[in-house]
This record gives structure tokens, sequence and C-alpha cells, in this order.
């Protein structure tokens, strides 16, 4: 099998370098972790649950759906093309150098938002579990709490990740068991200590449309179908990505080409699965007094009437989810950075193509998607107390400069993901036939297609600060995720016309 994987990888026009030591549930662990229910679900329930009341559960199949069609496609390319650098490698393979570099650069700076996302949004569960167990007093809000537990965190997953795939692996597994603890066994708890709500309430909106009642202050124009709904959705948008990460680590995969499109769909539909089946014990755990209390008060409103160790327990379970999910979505990073590096499609490539003799990983490429997200953690230093004229819009109060950031990296990776989506489209067009075991056959072009719409309907959902920019605010405050993106891909523009990447050639591999 490995024989074959690097006969696939020569004629692809590269050597085997990294240590190919990761099985299937090893590939579909790190795909699922960076995914993660638990870190998506924690971060972002109550602004779904304000935006569109507990019916937001129900535009979860809708997101899930149409990204299975999107992992399909995905899937399809990660069969024929089982390269480090997954997005990246579709892009160049399909349509051209040059394509595949542009999306390699908005995906690889997604990534590195996404790590110092993730890693500073653990502050809060850490100091948490710290005030409880040890008796500290540590303020999740002061800067430096956040750059030592924040950077404590990068530094640790880089470690590991160095070390060897398959410590990253082992690190990914446990993120599964302890995500399915978090969400089946948060169930099974809250439904042991008894619902407050009946199931019909999962099918209300509570009003949330029309501004008098809506718990976060919001003018959604009344219609919860064709405005309010289109706002929370994002709630789920921002969490089912992430498991395009099992083609990132094609070259450390046992039988890639098999492996990985069944890890990236069964890392989508588990998620799919675990997440809808918390976010309906939450709310079906909603206190008597209603969401408002939820929404204002936080998650912890439905956790605090369970016993303090039951509570401390799920504490620690979101801790470890959340340093799980930054570890992969780091090696993530690194294998893209790794892949540009190694086609001299990037400044600095002869430092990240290089690869340690000893772990027979990126090591280097793992150092600087290390290095990267902890300088970012330096923007939480912007904090404006006040909104902010800049140009023609409104910098909004208290959101510091790290969130606007992290707010480019869905926005990032929707458009990455369109691109290499168009991309498959195009090659289908110009004759490309795939030649993976997966193959999608003669319904390849309908759901490209499918998946290519979806994309682009949720990525203008995403970034467009129209006429619902006061809802829609609180996931992309306004302009500035819009502004961050276009300035990313001008960035890249004047990169790529410096850096003229092209197909690499015998010397490059």
């Amino acid at each position: 099998m490995n024989d074959a994987a690097r006969d696939r990888l020569a004629a692809l026009g590269y050597r085997q370098e990294l240590a190919r030591v990761l099985s299937l549930f090893d590939n579909f662990s790190v795909a699922f972790s960076y995914l993660s229910p638990v870190v998506g679900i924690y971060s972002l329930y109550t602004l779904g649950l304000g935006t569109g009341g507990p019916r937001y559960l129900w535009t979860m199949p809708v997101v899930v759906g149409c990204m299975l069609l999107v992992a399909l496609v995905f899937g399809e390319l990660a069969s024929d093309y089982p390269l480090s650098g997954a997005l990246y490698q579709y892009g160049k393979l399909t349509v051209g150098p040059r394509f595949g570099w542009f999306i390699g650069w908005v995906y690889g700076w997604a990534l590195l938002a996404t790590v110092a996302s993730v890693d500073a949004g653990a502050v809060g569960y850490v100091t948490a579990l710290s005030n409880t167990v040890l008796g500290t007093h540590l303020d999740p809000n002061h800067h430096l709490t956040i750059f030592v537990i924040a950077g404590g965190i990068i530094v640790l997953s880089a470690f590991l990740n160095v070390i060897g795939a398959a410590i990253m692996g082992r690190v990914a597994r446990w993120g599964v068991y302890v995500e399915t603890i978090g969400t089946f066994g948060v169930f099974a708890a809250l439904a042991l200590h008894g619902f407050h709500q009946p199931w019909s309430f999962l099918f209300t909106t509570q009003g949330v449309e029309r501004t008098a009642a809506n718990p976060l202050g919001l003018d959604l124009g009344g219609n919860w179908w064709t405005q309010a709904a289109l706002v929370a959705i994002l709630a789920n948008v921002y969490i089912f990505y992430g498991f395009e990460s099992a083609g990132d680590i094609s070259e450390e995969t046992h039988d890639a080409q098999r492996q990985v499109p069944r890890a990236m769909r069964s890392a989508l539909l588990y998620g799919g699965l675990a997440s809808f089946v918390l976010v309906a014990g939450l709310l079906l755990s909603t206190p008597a007094g209603g969401i408002r209390d939820v929404v204002t008060g936080g998650i912890n409103v439905i956790f605090g009437s369970l016993p303090h160790s039951v509570q401390t327990f799920f504490l620690a379970l979101v801790v470890v989810a959340f340093f799980s999910c930054g570890t992969s979505v780091q090696a993530a990073a690194a294998r893209v950075l790794y892949a540009l590096g190694r086609d001299e499609a990037i400044f600095g490539s002869r430092f990240l193509r290089r690869v340690s003799e000893r772990h027979h990983t990126p090591a280097n490429a793992i150092t600087v998607a290390a290095i990267v997200p902890f300088a970012f953690l330096l923007l939480v230093l912007i904090n404006p107390s006040h909104t902010v004229h800049v140009l023609w819009f409104d910098y909004p109060a208290n959101v510091n400069a790290l969130y606007a950031l992290v707010s480019f990296a869905t926005s990032g990776i929707y458009l990455a993901f369109l691109l290499t989506v168009l991309g498959a489209g195009i090659a289908r067009l110009r004759g490309w036939r795939p030649q993976g075991p997966f193959r999608l056959g003669r319904p390849g072009m309908l759901v490209t297609i499918a998946a290519a719409i979806y994309l682009f309907v949720m990525l203008l959902n995403i970034v467009w600060p129209g006429s619902l920019a006061g809802g829609r605010a609180i996931f992309n405050y306004g302009w500035v995720t819009l502004l961050v993106m276009l300035i990313i891909v001008g960035l890249g523009v004047i990169c790529q016309s410096l850096i003229r990447p092209a197909a690499p050639g015998p010397e490059q591999c």
C-alpha cells in the first residue's frame, strides 16, 4: 500500500518525505477535532439562539447537507491528488499554479487566524477551570492572561506536532473521545436532570424576529424566514468546515486515496449529528424564564443547575476540546506552508520545506504556524472603548482587533472552498476525469455546481454588510470582515506578482 502511495506521489512530481503513520481513524480524528462541535457550539450557541430562537437548530441540517456536497467534491480531488496542502494542490492541479497559489494564500491565512481564534477562545474556559479547581483568581479578559494561556497552548501544540504525526493523531483521538462525551454526554446529563421545555419548543422562534422580543435588541425585520434565519444560519456556517484538513495530512495517512474521502464525509456527518444532539439538549434545558436569560447570561445559565462536580468535569472536557482543535488546525496550516515551500511558491521556501530528519514532520513550517498566531495575539491590545468612525463605516466598541482578524477566518475558508470547487468544475469542462478510487461519476458536475452555489450564497451572507448589518454585525462586524478579506486578497495579488508561482520541477521536489 505504501509502495502505491509513493508511486502516486512520484507521478505527481514528489517523493515521500513525511512519515506515513496515520490510520483512517487518526485522519478522521484530525478532521473532526478541527470541526469540533464542542468548540463551535459552546462559542456560538447564544448568538444562534439570540438571532434565530430555538428554531435555529433546523438550519443545521441545511448547512451540513450542503457542506456534504462540498465534501464529495473534495473527496474526489483528494482521491486523485493525495498531497499535503490539500486545497492549494487541488487548485494547482485542476486549473494551474497561480490559481492554486491564490487558494493556498487565502486558505493559509484563514487557518493561521483560526489557530489564534481557537486558542484565545480557550482562555475563558481555562481560567474558569483554574479558578474553580485551584482557587486562583485569573481574569480571562486581562491581556497578560490571554498572552500566557493562549501562547502556552500554541507552543504546546507546536511541540506535539513537531515530535510526530502519530502524536498529533493521538491528541486528535482524545479530541474525538472528549467531543463525544461533551455532546452526547451533556445531552444525557441534561436529560437525566430533567428538561424544562417540551419538544415543541424546538420549532418555535420565541419572537426573536421582532425587535421588542429579541434578547440581543436586534432589528431583524419581523420576518424569521427571510431575515432572522439568514443571520441565525451563520452560527452553523461558522462551525461546519475543517473536514478538509483530512486532505492536508494525506501524505502521512495510509491508503490516503481511499481513506481521506471517507474521513472527510465521516467527520462532517458525525460532527453534524453530535452538534444537533448537543444543541437540542441545550434548548430543551432552557430555564422557565425563557431564552433571554440564556442569551444574556451565557450558556452557564443552563449548566448552573447541574451538580458542581458535573459542571467541573464538563468544563475540563471543553478545555481539552479547545486544545485538540487548536492542535489540529495548526497541523493543517503547517502542511499548507510546507506544500507551498516545497514548490518554492512562497517567501522562505527553503526554510519551510525542510523536514525533520528525526521526526519526519515539517518542523519549520510548524514553527511558523505557531509564531504567526502568537503574533496575532498582540492584536488584543487594540480594543477601542467607544465606537470609532473609520472611512465610511463604524468600528464597533469593545471589539479587539484580534476578533476582527478572526472574523476573516470563516470568510477566507469559504472563499478558498469556493475557488477550489470552481476549479474542479473548470477542470471537468476541460475534460478532466478523476482517476482516484473515489469518484462521483455522472452526477459529479451537478454536485460541483450545487456545492459552488451554496458556497457563493453563504460567502455573500458572511461578508455582505447590507440591510441586515445590524443583526449580522454580531458575526462579521459590518464592513470589517469584508475589508479584512479584501486586504488579504490584495496582498495576495501583490505577492503573487513577485513570486510568480510555477508548476514544481524535479529540482524542487
